[in-house]
């Protein structure tokens, strides 16, 4: 046992809160945004990975005079070698991932005949291969403890017989479905979870512009996606894998 494990393990025995440290793919984005102020608010420290400047503005502007909280690394999470250097970097600042937030990912509506194989590698890159990648480099450490939390984000498509003219898209993210189904029974032996949210339409300013004439009523806002997603990754949800949470209002 390392002197790390050591410690959080006795501070539990004591009833006292442990500091988490949590990885958020995609953490520049509209969710992700308010799933990093979810952990900040909680006191977690908060690693980014990022590839989009003005996001990272965008982030700042947000997150105020909590946003020197947030550790950021500029890395293509698809990038194998990019993974790894950026797990190291983290290692380097004598920390290690306890949650990991995969929620990079693309989306593509055409028809099947009209979808490129460019377009279809890129969804099951960005969807599928992000989350592999991360997860495969966060689980050493989360063993190295016996404690981990790992959250997808899978899609309802994926779940409910397809949709048409999502094939490429619906195809991706049943395969994280199915990674987080596999994944969640071989760790589960180490007090690790994996999960999958699985959201409808979610409320971010993209959205409303790809369709502004739609009812906005009863889509999903980001803050409340977040406050999920708090609950999986917390030592309350330690008996809650291998599932897909449907976020859902009517």
């Amino acid at each position: 046992m390392n002197v790390l494990d050591f410690t959080r393990r006795g501070l539990q025995s004591l009833g006292v809160g442990v500091q988490r440290t949590v990885l958020i793919t995609g953490g520049t984005g509209a969710l992700g945004r308010a799933v990093v102020k979810h952990f900040l608010d909680t006191g977690s420290a908060v690693h980014v990975p990022w590839i989009v400047e003005s996001e990272v503005k965008e982030l700042q502007s947000l997150m105020g005079a909590e946003f020197p909280r947030v550790f950021l690394h500029r890395c293509d999470v698809t990038s194998e070698e990019q993974v790894s250097q950026l797990f190291n970097s983290i290692r380097g600042q004598k920390a290690q991932i306890d949650i990991l937030v995969n929620l990079v990912g693309g989306f593509a509506f055409a028809p099947l005949e009209n979808t490129s194989a460019d377009d279809w590698e890129r969804l099951f890159r960005m969807n599928v291969t992000s989350a592999f990648l991360c997860s495969r480099a966060a689980l050493p450490s989360m063993k190295a403890t016996r404690w981990g939390r790992i959250v997808n984000v899978s899609s309802a498509p994926a779940l409910n017989h397809g949709a048409a003219k999502l094939s490429a898209y619906a195809a991706s993210k049943a395969a994280v479905q199915g990674l987080t189904e596999s994944l969640a029974k071989e760790v589960v032996s180490w007090g690790i979870t994996v999960n999958a949210i699985v959201p409808t339409v979610i409320d971010t300013a993209a959205n409303r512009r790809a369709t502004p004439e739609a009812d906005t009523s009863t889509w999903l806002k980001s803050e409340e996606i977040a406050e999920v997603i708090g609950f999986l990754t917390s030592d309350g949800a330690a008996i809650v894998s291998g599932g897909a949470i449907n976020l859902y209002r009517g």
